[in-house]
């Protein structure tokens, strides 16, 4: 059987946990559109890398073509 003091501990606990705000208000992570990919992401076309090589091959995006030297 627990305690008042128990009791009390745990409400306090609920109500610290309860009232927690994140340390940063700004933490955002870039993701892919397409695939929600958060890795290899290109800023200026909003995609992964993968996501951009299939587009890009599709035609898909205005003005890119594929190297050739």
């Amino acid at each position: 059987m627990a305690t008042l003091a128990k009791i009390a501990k745990d409400i306090k606990l609920a109500v610290a946990q309860k009232n927690k705000t994140p340390k940063l208000q700004c933490r955002h992570r870039n993701r892919c559109w397409r695939c929600g990919r958060p890795r290899g992401f290109l800023r200026k076309y909003g995609v992964c890398r993968l996501c951009f090589r299939q587009l890009a091959l599709n035609g898909e995006i205005p003005g890119v073509v594929k190297a050739s030297w």
